[in-house]
């Protein structure tokens, strides 16, 4: 399994923290805020695969563009970005050794923090 930061979802997380378009929601949160499988399978249905992918930092390679199983790392409910989704990518990079990921999470981190 080779996963890597996905620089297309990095950058449109930047674009979407630029426009305002994130919820400074405490960490711990996620798990609240986190799209169910039912709403990714209406966004991916909606919206296709290329649009699902950019909502997630990471890119499983080993798995097809139309599979979920490729997206690692989600960090906002497909409108926004959610700090607590960041920090939880930011998190889950670090102990998986995914530092790519982790350091542009973190930079998201720091950006959102910014806004508060």
């Amino acid at each position: 399994m080779v996963v890597k930061l996905s620089e297309r979802s990095f950058d449109f997380a930047k674009k979407l923290v630029g426009e305002g378009r994130a919820v400074l929601d405490q960490m711990g949160e996620w798990s609240e805020h986190q799209p169910s499988a039912q709403q990714e399978n209406e966004f991916i249905e909606k919206h296709g695969f290329g649009e699902y992918g950019r909502w997630y930092l990471g890119v499983d390679d080993e798995y097809a563009e139309e599979n979920k199983s490729r997206y690692k790392f989600p960090y906002g409910d497909f409108e926004n970005v959610h700090r607590c989704g960041v920090i939880a990518a930011e998190v889950r990079a670090a102990q998986r050794k995914y530092t790519d990921i982790e350091v542009a999470a973190a930079h998201l981190h720091g950006m959102l923090d910014e806004g508060m």
